[in-house]
């Protein structure tokens, strides 16, 4: 494949990036940056109601009002995974219009990504999970009840949950809260091996609400739609909210449901959000993939 104006450089692939849970595309600048220094084009998806779609409410500026903040609307009050799915598959069809496309999902983005490829393996000419959920045999959600999550903290979140999701219809997490408590089981679960400075960095730039819906079984990896497509999984090695044990059962599912199409495994030191604040480490795998997808 030739590039523009008849060059005879080869198209490079472009990266798609898909961010996690309370994150936004926002997540992946430094990432993005190295990509591009390393000669490399990349995407960063907003999911439907992240970004600039986002809702901060005045309640969750300081001063702080809890009792508003308990009960303000959100804008991802109905989103859907099927929402994020076509919204995704919008952003695959321009860019595949430009040549290969590898896809990258973090974290709870695998959710999506997975379904993505379930539905239009065509557009995807990789699928890059890193610590990221592709669910096989079960919901990504009843994998929280499996030994596999024993060693994660369910208060890391629970501590700064703000409302009752089932009336607010979103979750919502006080990322602005001063609670010291909260504030360090936040921190050991997604940044343990960062600075204090860096984690506070990082919790500004989460939004306050993620929507509910996760998906049912037939959102689960397919093998002949999702099994088609040529996939690998960097594993996280120092991760807490999704721990290793977890990243190598997905990764074991993933091969039994696709032998023949097994997962290209990598692996990275650091925490669940580390390869975001140092992303060298993560663009040169990421730059190794694209030479194999080009």
């Amino acid at each position: 494949m030739t590039g523009l104006a008849g060059s005879d450089q080869t198209v490079q692939p472009t990266f798609v990036l898909v961010h996690g849970a309370f994150a936004n595309s926002f997540s992946f600048a430094p990432l993005q940056a190295e990509l591009g220094l390393l000669g490399h084009r990349s995407v960063a998806v907003d999911l439907p109601g992240h970004g600039f779609a986002a809702t901060y409410t005045h309640a969750y500026q300081a001063p702080q009002d809890p009792e508003e903040l308990a009960a303000a609307p959100g804008a991802v009050k109905g989103v859907t995974l099927a929402d994020n799915v076509a919204h995704l598959i919008g952003v695959l069809e321009r860019a595949k219009a430009n040549g290969p496309v590898i896809l990258v999902a973090h974290s709870r983005g695998g959710i999506t990504a997975t379904a993505a490829a379930n539905a239009r393996p065509d557009l995807i000419d990789r699928l890059v999970y890193v610590s990221a959920w592709a669910p096989v045999q079960l919901e990504a959600g009843q994998y929280y009840a499996e030994p596999e999550m024993a060693t994660a903290d369910p208060a890391s979140v629970a501590l700064a949950l703000v409302g009752n999701p089932a009336e607010l219809g979103l979750l919502r997490v006080n990322f602005r809260t001063a609670d010291p408590q909260a504030l360090a089981a936040l921190k050991a679960a997604f940044l343990a091996d960062g600075t204090d400075d860096e984690f506070l960095v990082l919790l500004n730039t989460f939004q306050p609400d993620e929507n509910l819906d996760t998906g049912t079984p037939a959102d689960r990896a397919q093998a002949d739609t999702w099994g088609r497509v040529p996939k690998t999984y960097v594993r996280l090695a120092d991760d807490a909210s999704m721990p290793l044990a977890l990243q190598d059962r997905l990764i074991r599912e993933g091969d039994a449901l696709t032998p023949d199409n097994p997962y290209d495994v990598r692996t990275l030191p650091g925490s669940h959000l580390k390869w975001l604040v140092d992303p060298a480490p993560a663009a040169r795998v990421l730059g190794e993939l694209a030479v194999l997808t080009g």
